[in-house]
């Protein structure tokens, strides 16, 4: 057994939480800095993007299905869950109904739709991709 770091660019990154992609890709949430980051495990590259609400946004929860990654900004009022296409490196940004209030936890659905944990309102969301 071996294990490796891979240093990240920023020294005040504080990455949250991982979603690995289909390709051996790393995502992590940047929750001090407001970013979405990408660590290719092949090389060590890695590339990083402003959360759409910006650096005090604390992006959380995040999970990696249907081609995109999918994660939360537990600071924006309400919180928002944002879809990011790593093909165009573009974000798509939706408040959560019942205001989230800190999505500690995302997964996927056997189906490919994102569940989320939202810690202090009492609730289970369901993101329904279409």
């Amino acid at each position: 057994m071996a294990i490796k770091e891979f240093p990240l660019p920023n020294a005040g990154a504080r990455p949250r939480r991982l979603a690995l992609a289909s390709d051996d890709i790393v995502y992590y949430s940047n929750f001090a800095r407001g970013f979405l980051g990408r660590l290719e495990l092949s090389n060590g590259q890695v590339k990083e993007w402003q959360s759409p609400s910006g650096a005090n946004s604390q992006p959380y929860g995040i999970a990696f299905t249907k081609g995109a990654i999918w994660f939360n900004e537990s600071n924006a009022k309400p919180n928002t869950i944002v879809r990011f296409d790593p093909k165009t490196e573009k974000f798509q940004t939706w408040s959560i109904p019942g205001g989230g209030d800190i999505v500690r936890n995302v997964d996927v659905t056997r189906d490919g739709n994102v569940a989320l944990a939202n810690s202090l309102v009492n609730q289970i969301g369901l993101v329904e991709i279409k």
